[in-house]
This record gives structure tokens, C-alpha cells and sequence, in this order.
């Protein structure tokens, strides 16, 4: 006989600056194995699976992400119950933002519309070390309305190859970006922070394995005249063989928001 199962959709935000990224690892803590760990209390006896809606790197932040929760044979009694017990368990630095029932048919990672993620820097000097967890500080001085065009060539459809870690010959590179602004930052805030800081901002279905901290890499690269915009549009097309020898720093990486 089959068993019954229940789904599950729950939106979460966490400060990954000590985990190495979401997915499990053996003898490494990770969001997603403190978040097991939490379920596997509070649901003491029910039989259990999660699954992410995608994978961050190690120190990455989440304001808003989302995994997939199914439930052998019972059901959650009380939905609002559950995510108070859920929270009052989960680390501190891991917060359970909603729960919502779903049917078979949902996909936690065939479903998303979109993802957007910011990136958060500031440029120039050495700041309080406070920072380091959600903002990556440049210490060299950066042009940003150059780096401001820079982002732009990011949006639309383009060959994401050269802005994949690892890219091989059998991955989809062909991607849209709805939207890549850089910007400036005011939706991060704290009394510690430099005065003046930027965010990229990022927004498409789906990414290449550490894609936006290369985009954010070649930026960097292009604010400090290390590179132009012709090698960034180059960087963007079929034919190039371009390597990105910079990558961004993860502590600046926030996953913003999951639409499904």
C-alpha cells in the first residue's frame, strides 16, 4: 500500500557567514543539516525529507529563500504551531519566515519563476570589521558609474560559459538576466557601516555554479581599469574563450527572494 504524503513549502532567512553554504556535507555544518537537525526534533517520530530550492556557497546569506518539506503518513496538525516550535529550536542565526501546504504536483525547484540576489560592497578603505558578514569591502578605489554600465550588459539573454566555475562542455549556459543594476545600497543598513555602500542587484530563473560572484568579480575588475566593457560584452558571447580570473568574495552574496 502507498503511503500517504504531505508537502510543504517553508520560506526561511539565515546568516550564513558560518556555515559552508546549504547543502549537507560530511563533517562540515551547513544551513541545511542544522535545519534537518531542528526537524528531526521537533517532528520527533514522523518520517521526513527536505530539499532546497537551490544550493548557496559557503557565507552566503539568504533574506528570503525556501525548501520543500514532505511528511510520511500524518499530516502537521497546526501549521502556526509548528513554525513556533520550528523557530524557538532553530539556531539563531536561522529564522523560519512562513509555512504553506502544497499539493504533489509543486516542484521546489522546477517551480521558480525567479530569483533575485544582491550583492553588497563598499570600496575605498578599511571598515569595522562588523561588516564583514553581509558587505565585502574593495579596498583599492573603484569607478562605479563605470561599473554601473558594466552591469548592465549583464541583462538580457546571453552565454553565461565564462561566469561558470568549473563551466564544462555538456552545462546550459544560455540564460536571461531580467535585471543586473548596481545601485546604491539602501536596503542593508547598520550604524558600523562606511557611509556611502553599493549593491548589485540580480534577477533571472536560474544561475551557473558561483555566476553573479564572477559577474561581481569582472565588475570589480572593470571599476579598478583592470579590464573595459568591450571584454565584458566579449566575455558575454558563444565564441569566448575568456576565463574570469576574479571571484568575489561569498560574504556579500544575499539571496533576496524566491518567487514560485
Amino acid at each position: 500500500m502507498k503511503r500517504k504524503r504531505y508537502y510543504y513549502v517553508i520560506k526561511i532567512q539565515f546568516l550564513g557567514y558560518r556555515y559552508h553554504g546549504w547543502q549537507k556535507q560530511s563533517d562540515t555544518k551547513t544551513v541545511h543539516l542544522m535545519v534537518d537537525k531542528t526537524l528531526r526534533f521537533v517532528l520527533k517520530d514522523l518520517r521526513f525529507k527536505s530539499l532546497g530550492a537551490g544550493r548557496t556557497d559557503a557565507m552566503v546569506s539568504a533574506q528570503e529563500g525556501a525548501f520543500e518539506l514532505f511528511i510520511e503518513e500524518e499530516p502537521l496538525t497546526n501549521l502556526e504551531v509548528f513554525l513556533k516550535d520550528f523557530n524557538y529550536n532553530l539556531p539563531q542565526d536561522i529564522r523560519a519566515l512562513s509555512i504553506e501546504e502544497v499539493d504533489a504536483k509543486f516542484n521546489i525547484i522546477q517551480d521558480v519563476k525567479q530569483k533575485e540576489y544582491h550583492y553588497v560592497f563598499a570600496q575605498g578603505d578599511k571598515f569595522h570589521p562588523f561588516c564583514a558578514p553581509i558587505l565585502t569591502t574593495i579596498l583599492d578605489p573603484l569607478d562605479i558609474n563605470l561599473m554601473k554600465k558594466g552591469a548592465r550588459l549583464f541583462e538580457g539573454k546571453h552565454h553565461f560559459q565564462t561566469y561558470c566555475y568549473k563551466a564544462s562542455e555538456k552545462g546550459t549556459y544560455e540564460r536571461e538576466l531580467t535585471r543586473c543594476t548596481l545601485e546604491e545600497n539602501k536596503l542593508y543598513q547598520a550604524n558600523f557601516f562606511p557611509k556611502e555602500t553599493h549593491l548589485l542587484r540580480v534577477i533571472g530563473k536560474g544561475f551557473g555554479r558561483h555566476q553573479i560572484r564572477l559577474m561581481m568579480g569582472a565588475l570589480i575588475q572593470l571599476g579598478k581599469g583592470e579590464i573595459d566593457l568591450d571584454y565584458i560584452s566579449n566575455s558575454l558571447k558563444k565564441e569566448s574563450t575568456q576565463v574570469m580570473g576574479f571571484i568575489a568574495p561569498a560574504s556579500g552574496l544575499i539571496l533576496n527572494k524566491v518567487e514560485f
